[in-house]
């Protein structure tokens, strides 16, 4: 829909359910589901995220399964923003609260951030973790099967197997390294899919809003953590991205994040699992871009860091 004519719905539903009257509709940019919008109101901001025009509520476009997930944990310890208004009419979209506070991804984002401020953010975020994969998944309405580590597998290989082997060399072998081993599934959580720094709003060091919850799903906690530690250590990305010092070890935040508990095991395959992840969706980018499908030459610094990617998920599995 075009921003005008999503503006007029949203300043009459918002008026109808909640008396508020639309004063301000701008864009947010940055974000990769759907349409984004900042919306100032008489009683206070909300972020609108909406279906584009043309488009439904499926995959990472459906709005409509992101509300229902942070309608589900509202009144849980998952910190997330309150659902204010849901319009299920196609193309459908949601009206949140608008949380003030900071996102930052230390090892990528530019300019630099402050080093002690990151260290102790990626700490909290790890230990605030548990509350997530915490949720009783009974409370969740239309929840579909777990995926098993062996699913998430495919699901990141069919995401490969689209980008010409000459963008992710070595991929093949990281890929039978991770199929020839793959760990038995442990008790299913929930998990949000994307957690890292850059998704979670926080207020100085306290974690006040997890975001961007387009791809959650029910499943292993190892996959999540996994995708994590990709982010905790700037190494990973050479030519995008920056080493930070003092930054907690791969193996500081596992510790956080077990607490007293039992150790998890076999987390090498998930680092491994993440680091294939991250590969598969940077080359996807940049086949993108020389394609012409995307122009963005910024793409083209992509290969150093993907190499590297492959080279170090190798290496944590390489008999």
């Amino acid at each position: 829909m075009t921003s005008s004519s999503l503006q007029e719905r949203v300043a009459a539903k918002l008026l109808a359910d909640c008396g508020a009257t639309l004063t301000d509709f701008q864009p947010l940019l940055g974000g990769h589901s759907g349409l984004t919008y900042r919306a100032t109101t008489s009683t206070g901001d909300v972020v609108i995220k909406a279906v584009p025009e043309g488009q439904r509520s499926i995959g990472r476009h459906d709005m409509l399964r992101q509300a229902h997930i942070l309608q589900a944990l509202a009144g849980t310890e998952v910190p997330v923003p309150r659902v204010v208004v849901v319009d299920e009419i196609e193309p459908a979209w949601f009206a949140m609260e608008f949380v003030a506070g900071e996102s930052l991804e230390p090892v990528l984002d530019d300019p630099a951030v402050d080093p002690v401020l990151a260290a102790n953010r990626m700490r909290r975020a790890a230990a605030v973790l548990p509350r997530l994969h915490e949720v009783d998944l009974a409370t969740i309405a239309g929840l579909a099967d777990p995926l098993t580590p062996a699913d998430e597998l495919e699901r990141w290989a069919k995401t490969l197997g689209a980008v010409p082997p000459e963008l992710i060399v070595g991929a093949d072998r990281l890929l039978e390294l991770l199929r020839s081993d793959i760990p038995e599934p442990i008790e299913p959580t929930l998990v949000h899919g994307d957690y890292r720094l850059g998704n979670i709003i926080s207020d100085g060091l306290e974690p006040v809003a997890l975001i961007d919850w387009e791809i959650w799903s029910a499943g292993d906690p190892r996959v999540e953590l996994g995708w994590f530690l990709v982010f905790a250590d700037g190494s990973n990305f050479p030519g995008v991205g920056r080493e930070v010092t003092g930054l907690p070890s791969a193996e500081e935040l596992v510790a956080l994040y077990t607490g007293a508990g039992p150790a998890l095991p076999e987390l090498n395959w998930f680092d491994a699992l993440g680091r294939l992840k991250m590969a598969a969706i940077m080359g996807h980018n940049l086949r993108r871009h020389r394609e012409g499908r995307h122009h963005d030459p910024d793409q083209e610094k992509l290969p150093d860091t993907i190499n590297r990617l492959i080279e170090t998920g190798t290496a944590l599995l390489r008999p």
